[in-house]
């Protein structure tokens, strides 16, 4: 979804296939270390989200929020480019799936939860 993509690209100052990418890892590590169903509901109801997941490749998150903050920065991202794409993802999220849903979706994972 290009709208998602240049919007984060713009509060990151990144591309959009790099915003791309950082949202895949954000949803990807929050569907690894939650089963609550907000999670699963948040990413079917943000468009563009399954598609930034598979863009993300496979990902190996057993390091937790340091794997994730690795896999960001490997994209070039500094950590406040990171919080920018992880705020604009959280806002469009809410605007498309709910505020409640993503805000379960959110403190189902504590170690995400202090970062948007």
């Amino acid at each position: 979804m290009t709208e998602l993509w240049d919007r984060i690209a713009a509060s990151a100052e990144t591309d959009a296939d790099t915003a791309k990418t950082a949202v895949g890892h954000i949803l990807s590590y929050m569907q690894s270390e939650s089963s609550d169903p907000a999670v699963a509901k948040m990413i079917a109801e943000t468009p563009g989200a399954t598609d930034a997941m598979a863009a993300s490749g496979e990902s190996d998150y057993s390091g937790g929020i340091m794997a994730l903050g690795a896999k960001l920065m490997g994209l070039g991202l500094d950590m406040g480019q990171i919080r920018s794409a992880a705020e604009e993802l959280v806002a469009y999220s809410k605007s498309t799936a709910g505020e409640d849903t993503v805000n379960q979706a959110i403190q189902s994972v504590p170690t995400l939860a202090p970062f948007v």
